[in-house]
């Protein structure tokens, strides 16, 4: 049995603030509120509620009286990467995340699992901080100007094996920009590994991490690696072609 881990009112909320992130996507000029509710088709007082969460995220802002995204454009939908996800719970059976960059911790927006889930710190809250965990470890890695402010302060001793010395995190990055691919070995959680991959935007910088997390006595790590890439690799094949 597969499940979409999020809870049912947050799981609307979601699909909706990305609807709204990826019409804003779509377009070269700002949209006002009448035109988003329109191109969605949300009622005006709830297109309003969720462009005034997603403002105050960060994500948005107002630019008179209309809304444009911060930055870059999203490059993704919930419709391209969710087939993708669901694959590679298929070939691996364990719970699969999908992580964004949000200040300074990655924020789960996607997770698939079935009966075997493992359980985490970020279970209820939907994030967790970028030092311990495979998808935060892709994060940091690859944002140069994250990776100054990460090493700013003390890093946070979650179990036994979690790293806190900034020069082995920074070693550890390192190989994570070689190799593709991060790992977190019961950094987060005891008796939890996660391997993760990145998936790049059109402008070579990194926009999201795909993760697999496993109990630490089943499934190699290597073959996680594997399987991450894998799909990141297919997951970004199939947003240049939609392009």
């Amino acid at each position: 049995m597969i499940e979409i881990v999020q809870r049912p009112a947050a799981l609307g909320s979601l699909e909706r603030g990305i609807e709204l992130l990826d019409c804003l996507s779509s377009q070269a000029r700002p949209m006002s509120l009448t035109q988003l509710s329109r191109a969605t088709g949300l009622p005006k007082t709830t297109t309003h509620r969720l462009l005034s969460v997603l403002e105050r995220r960060g994500l948005i802002r107002r630019s008179g009286g209309d809304y444009v995204l911060v930055g870059r454009r999203m490059p993704f939908s919930r419709r391209l990467v969710l087939p993708h996800l669901v694959r590679l719970y298929e070939a691996t059976r364990q719970t699969v995340n999908l992580a964004v960059l949000r200040g300074i911790e990655a924020h789960y927006v996607e997770r698939i699992y079935g009966e075997n889930r493992v359980r985490s710190r970020s279970d209820g809250i939907d994030r967790a901080p970028l030092h311990c965990t495979a998808v935060g470890k892709v994060l940091l890695a690859f944002s140069v100007d994250l990776r100054g402010a990460a090493f700013r302060g003390p890093l946070q001793r979650m179990t036994g094996r979690t790293i806190i010395r900034p020069d082995l995190l920074d070693q550890e990055l390192k190989t994570v920009r070689r190799d593709g691919v991060a790992y977190s070995r019961e950094e987060f959680v005891d008796g939890v590994v996660c391997a993760a991959a990145p998936l790049f935007g059109p402008d070579g910088e990194v926009r999201m991490a795909i993760g697999v997390a496993a109990p630490a006595a089943g499934v190699p790590l290597g073959k996680l690696g594997g399987a991450v890439r894998h799909a990141a690799d297919q997951m970004a094949l199939a947003l240049l072609k939609s392009r």
